[in-house]
């Protein structure tokens, strides 16, 4: 009989190994989960943006969303608000919210909406109306994971580990190894069949979770899988990051704001108690001093009465790259050890939770179906990969700013295949879900709309709307206004609804078991 997949060994911490950790332990409590953390590598912290999907993964293992909150100094994220893409100009400004458009089918809604009649997005839905106004998803007294509009948050992500890391060792029965690992020793067949700890010795296992970041010790250091690179699709490869104070009673952003640069982007992320920005470049088009001196003038401009020079850059290096296979043999790689793209939509955290997701629904009973799972995982992560680094060069490839690194962007030879194939067919109709009809697409069609639209695409030619879909349209389209001005009037500020929902700390109330 093939040996029974009973002992989980996740090596490494932070965001991916404590989320994997928390998921397996509770949805699989006869399974054996350890964890061992090394005492000297931090938590890289700066991936402070989920999706929606972090709402259920979070109820999955049984943390409540005031714990949550106040655990981990989150506020509301609901999607991303682009400045200066498209131009550059002063009113260059689109939203990519989370929240769908209004019912009706993404071609006829393409042909229904009226650029001389306002944005694509404040047009077909609600959630960009609610966002200017800096206002929450939902109202306080509402129950745990609820809202009125979809949502995801915004978090300290140093401080996520840390309750993901109470949560399974105090309530999920991981076992947490604060140790070193210093070798793998490999079975017969190429299976990892321990890894060794300078302290704790040999820790077998029937499975491993490579979630050592950049390091990659099992995935990379052992096994050797090779690393695609996408560079030459996605040219930022650097960062200055930095934490700016707020006063108690300001005004908290209901999404990530990224504004454009000449060699790249900065991200503004609000939390209750500062905010977390960064300039993302490319370090082929602009020097670290020249990202420091654009940061310095953002924040002047957006945060004026802190002192910029009193503050510190915080310098990140980085490639976006994926490796060619994600599980080898006994080993998965989730977070970092299986890859980063530049933060750009924020897709690193939810590419744990699906690695995650995917590993659980396929679960491999015994060795002898292990090697199946890993095939049906590899091919769907690959294309996973593949579809979010067509979506992020989206972001860039309708630019008009004539900067070097912008018109680079536009070249032929970075974009990608299938987005070049895509983008001619969307000049004729509009991006529907025949155009992304895969199973398990990551962006849905009208994600691409928003984007699209946004940054000046002209929808398509009007075409055919048979009578009676053309007044059903206009009628959602009219219930989105008012909508809008109900939600609007309603709905608390983001502020108010966090400080009516957290708690007194004393470590979260003792994790609200008193």
């Amino acid at each position: 009989m093939a040996e029974r997949t009973e002992r989980i060994v996740v090596v490494g911490g932070g965001t991916a190994g404590w989320l994997a950790a928390c998921r397996i332990a509770a949805a699989a409590p006869s399974l054996s989960v350890t964890l061992i953390e090394s005492p000297d590598v931090p938590v890289i912290g700066v991936g402070e943006g989920t999706w929606p999907t972090m709402r259920a993964t979070l109820s999955r293992i049984g943390i409540g969303e005031a714990e949550f909150l106040t655990a981990c100094d989150a506020s509301f994220k609901q999607g991303s608000r682009f400045d200066g893409w498209r131009t550059g100009a002063p009113a260059d400004r689109y939203y990519h919210p989370f929240t769908a458009p209004a019912d009706v089918a993404p071609t006829d809604l393409a042909r229904l909406w009226n650029p001389r009649q306002g944005a694509f997005a404040e047009r077909v839905g609600v959630q960009p109306h609610v966002c200017a106004d800096d206002l929450a998803p939902r109202q306080p007294a509402m129950g745990d994971y609820a809202g009125v509009l979809n949502y995801a948050y915004h978090l300290d992500a140093t401080k996520l580990a840390a309750l993901l890391r109470r949560t399974a060792t105090d309530r999920l029965g991981v076992v947490h190894l604060c140790d070193h690992v210093t070798g793998v020793e490999a079975a017969d067949n190429g299976d990892i069949a321990a890894v060794v700890t300078r302290a704790s010795g040999r820790i077998a296992g029937d499975l491993f979770l490579d979630c050592t970041g950049h390091a990659a010790l099992l995935i990379g250091g052992h096994y050797d899988v090779a690393v695609i690179d996408r560079t030459d699709i996605l040219f930022n490869d650097r960062a200055l990051a930095v934490q700016v104070p707020v006063a108690p009673d300001s005004p908290i952003a209901s999404q990530t704001n990224a504004t454009a640069h000449d060699a790249g982007w900065i991200w503004d992320i609000g939390l209750p108690h500062r905010r977390g920005i960064g300039c993302v470049y490319a370090s082929a088009f602009a020097s670290e001093d020249e990202a420091a001196a654009t940061l310095t003038g953002y924040l002047r401009r957006t945060a004026p009465d802190v002192d910029a020079a009193s503050l510190r850059f915080r310098p990140l290096r980085f490639r976006s790259a994926h490796r060619e296979r994600f599980w080898q043999g006994n080993c998965l790689a989730i977070g970092l050890s299986a890859g980063f793209l530049e933060p750009l939509e924020a897709s690193a955290i939810v590419l744990i939770e699906m690695s995650i997701d995917a590993l659980l629904d396929g679960f491999p009973a015994d060795r002898g179906a292990m090697d199946l799972h890993a095939r049906r995982f590899n091919t769907l992560f690959r294309y996973r990969w593949d579809r979010i680094v067509d979506f992020l060069k989206l972001h860039y490839v309708p630019s008009r700013r004539d900067q070097p690194y912008w018109r680079a962007h536009r070249a032929p030879a970075s974009i990608p295949d299938r987005l070049r194939e895509l983008l001619a067919l969307w000049r004729k109709q509009a991006p529907s879900p025949a155009d992304l009809n895969h199973a398990h697409e990551i962006f849905p069609a009208a994600s691409y709309q928003y984007v699209l639209y946004g940054m000046g695409v002209a929808p398509p030619p009007p075409g055919v709307v048979r009578s009676g879909r053309q007044d059903a349209g206009l009628a959602a389209l009219h219930q989105v206004a008012q909508r809008a001005r109900v939600l609007t009037a309603s709905l608390p500020t983001n502020r108010a609804c966090l400080n009516a929902m957290r708690v007194p700390d004393p470590v979260v109330q003792k994790a609200l078991h008193v």
